[in-house]
């Protein structure tokens, strides 16, 4: 936790001046890391809206989970965090078609076939993303059978397959099976009078082939059992039947087992597990509602029964049976994926928590405990930067428990991304209410995949007396923002934390990200009309500070990013690094292959999709690339820019995308105290760069390169740089 004095400032007191120590110089920099003086000698021209300079967006995706996948093999990693993220990168998958693969097969079906920047059309796109998804599908379930299974098996944790039940086995599973399993199935034999069941969304089925005629001398031959999910997919063998502690069966081996006990008589030709994924996207046109929250709370469950957008199926599966299923729900044979092993890998994940082998773990980590002191007065000294997860998110918690038991507190603004129902943020949010405070809450209801649970939670704060706010009609409210508003004697002070994370107490513990808890003057100003627009109505107000989507946010990067090329034009030097989770938006990538063309130096740690092409001649050499794939999830964003010294700052809510700069409410919040700013340099930026373990260089042609040691270079891991610098573990 880091504190600087002299940042707080009360309601209606003038603002400090501005000013401080100054930056580091060169000579405190790393070495990999100068900013770059001159510009470089003159360069053919370049056609920067060329195709060839841009990677398709969807492909690049794909690319990040065939990353998340590569720790999979890495036997640097414990084995269980091998598992855990091949199941990562199976349910990373699973969305991609969910919401990227449903969205560009909705444009084909509505005539909206707009060619992206790098030329692909959406037919051309689904068939690039059809042949590298089968791929990375083949190689998730080659890693599974080849890798994962014997390592775990070597271990002592075994997924028994039914070739290999003992005599004591089978019976175990049979009496399982009739005890559990079969009071909760319902087959539906195909006929007239049975049309085919609707299908859940990554629910489990099986379709069976049968022979003979039944009671009623039906002879349709085909059925369907649909699996219920309050079934858990994983079970553990007791002790007196396995071979050790750690042995486990599949429910789709269990009921694949004892099938024909559903159907007396008949004779079973074929059984074979299938798995549809659905268009999972909610749609609600907000102009044509009168209530979001109720509009929304209708189409939730229609999420499970969307178009279909992908098939799978054993590669045992019959050719007629997946040509039956394809057909009935009207995919061409591109869209069934035939997989080695279960269907729905990412069930395994149960393995990570019912194998009680921490030795196979990473080792235990929480941040160090921090005591919680009167929080008003901690801030009231200095600023308060948290780099999560390595310092604790309990400040921030702490700070609203607090402000929701001061009878000093006048009002509470918090916006709502992702935070959970039951959550002690939600909890001191609703008693806050109800202790009569000044509550105001903005939920953004349309949170992907997380609309129920802030539906709950909307409405909760409602029956507490709390205000509520739903964001705005068309965009959505992704600012992570909290202010609380204090009488300290005969003024008003505001006290706000800002975030590049959400207000959910879990994810703090598995997401880096960055708070910073501040008294500001002009900083709480800023917040203060923010929370009036998205609650109220008015024209766009001039923020002091924050940059702002969809106003602000995006024209300011434009034109920082354009002040260093012509810093770097000029001869001076100039330098640019940014960590985000995508980059995507044209004008901005525009923008830095000019920036490089000028002679700006431009580190990018990306994450996820990266539509920019780096390290092209005479567009963008000076453009380095790469992203980090660790223990935790990288999820911080922050801006640099060199600013002819001024090292202009920013730590946001926002990527590059276009959705981030016109689509969302967003933030930027400069870091101005030079020792916070040195510290987010430090942690969130440099020690990135110096990342030689797990850390990827994106290279021109599109691909990705893992990083290592150059000769006998000591090995650099960037996160673990980090708990050792930040917790002394």
């Amino acid at each position: 936790m880091m504190m600087t004095p002299g940042s707080g400032g009360a309601v209606g007191e003038p603002a400090a001046a501005a000013g401080g120590p100054a930056p580091p110089g060169e000579a405190d920099r790393p070495e990999h890391d100068p900013p770059v003086d001159g510009a470089p000698g003159p360069q053919p021209p370049v056609d920067l809206l060329d195709p060839r300079n841009y990677i398709n967006r969807e492909l690049s995706l794909l690319a990040f989970n065939a990353r998340v996948l590569e720790q999979a093999k890495d036997p640097r990693t414990p084995l269980l965090e091998r598992l855990r993220f091949l199941c990562i990168s199976s349910s990373n998958l699973d969305e991609f078609f969910e919401i990227r693969i449903a969205g560009l097969k909705q444009q084909l079906a509505l005539g909206m076939a707009k060619t992206e920047l790098d030329g692909l059309s959406p037919a051309a796109t689904l068939e690039a993303v059809s042949e590298a998804a089968h791929r990375l599908v083949a190689e998730q379930y080659r890693v599974l059978q080849e890798v994962l299974l014997p390592a775990l098996e070597a271990a002592g944790i075994r997924v028994v397959r039914r070739q290999a039940w003992t005599p004591a086995q089978q019976e175990w599973v049979h009496a399982y099976f009739s005890r559990e399993v079969l009071p909760v199935l319902t087959p539906v034999g195909l006929d007239p009078a049975h049309p085919f069941p609707r299908v859940l969304n990554k629910s489990l089925n099986f379709i069976v082939s049968l022979e003979g005629s039944d009671a009623y001398e039906r002879t349709s031959g085909t059925a369907v059992v649909q699996v219920p999910r309050l079934l858990p997919r994983l079970i553990q063998m007791p002790p007196r039947i396995a071979s050790g502690p750690n042995d486990f069966v599949l429910l789709s081996s269990v009921i694949h087992a004892h099938v024909g006990e559903l159907f007396p008589g008949m004779r079973i030709s074929g059984c074979y597990q299938f798995r549809l994924t659905r268009n999972s996207d909610l749609w609600v046109d907000e102009e044509e509602v009168d209530d979001l929250l109720r509009a929304l709370k209708g189409e939730l469950p229609g999420r499970n029964y969307g178009d279909a957008v992908r098939l799978e199926m054993p590669v045992q599966c019959s050719p007629y049976m997946a040509q039956f299923l394809l057909a009935q729900f009207k995919l061409s044979p591109q869209e069934l994926y035939k997989v080695d092993g279960p269907v729905n890998l990412h069930r395994l994940s149960a393995l990570y928590d019912l194998a009680n082998r921490p030795d196979l773990k990473y080792p235990a980590f929480s941040p160090v405990p921090r005591p919680a002191p009167d929080l008003f007065e901690q801030v009231r000294k200095g600023d308060v930067l948290l780099h999560h997860p390595y310092q604790p998110f309990t400040p921030v918690a702490e700070l609203l428990r607090q402000a929701a038991d001061d009878p000093n507190v006048l009002a509470i603004k918090m916006t709502v991304y992702r935070m959970g129902a039951q959550s002690p943020m939600a909890e001191a949010l609703i008693g806050a209410a109800r202790a009569g405070k000044e509550v105001t809450a903005v939920v953004e209801l349309r949170a992907r995949f997380d609309e129920a649970t802030n539906i709950d939670l909307a409405t909760r704060l409602q029956e507490a007396g709390a205000k509520v706010a739903y964001g705005i009609v068309g965009f959505k409210a992704h600012a992570k923002l909290l202010m609380v508003v204090r009488r300290e004697g005969a003024t008003l002070r505001r006290y706000v934390h800002l975030g590049t994370g959400n207000y959910h107490t879990g994810t703090a513990r598995a997401y880096t990200d960055f708070s910073l808890l501040t008294c500001d003057e002009r900083m709480g100003e800023d917040v203060h009309r923010l929370f009036q627009q998205m609650t109220g109505l008015g024209r766009v107000v001039q923020l002091s500070k924050l940059l702002q989507s969809p106003f602000t946010l995006h024209t300011r990067v434009l034109e920082l990013i354009d002040q260093e090329a012509a810093a770097a034009r000029a001869g001076r030097p100039a330098r640019i690094v940014a960590k985000l989770n995508s980059l995507s938006e044209p004008q901005v990538i525009q923008a830095l292959y000019r920036a490089s063309q000028a002679g700006v130096q431009v580190d990018l740690i990306v994450r996820g999709v990266c539509c920019l092409r780096p390290g092209v001649p005479g567009l963008s050499e000076r453009i380095r690339v790469r992203g980090i794939i660790g223990r935790f999830l990288e999820h911080s964003r922050i801006y640099y820019f060199y600013a002819d010294g001024q090292e202009v700052t920013y730590l946001a809510s926002a990527d590059w995308m276009q959705r981030n700069f016109f689509k969302r409410v967003e933030i930027a919040f400069p870091v101005e105290t030079p020792v916070v700013r040195q510290q987010v340099l430090e942690d969130g930026l440099w020690t990135y760069l110096q990342d030689n373990v797990q850390a990827w260089d994106l290279l021109p042609d599109g691909t990705y390169r893992r990083s290592a040691p150059e000769d006998a270079a000591p090995a650099r891991c960037a996160q673990e740089m980090l708990m050792e610098r930040l917790t002394g573990g």
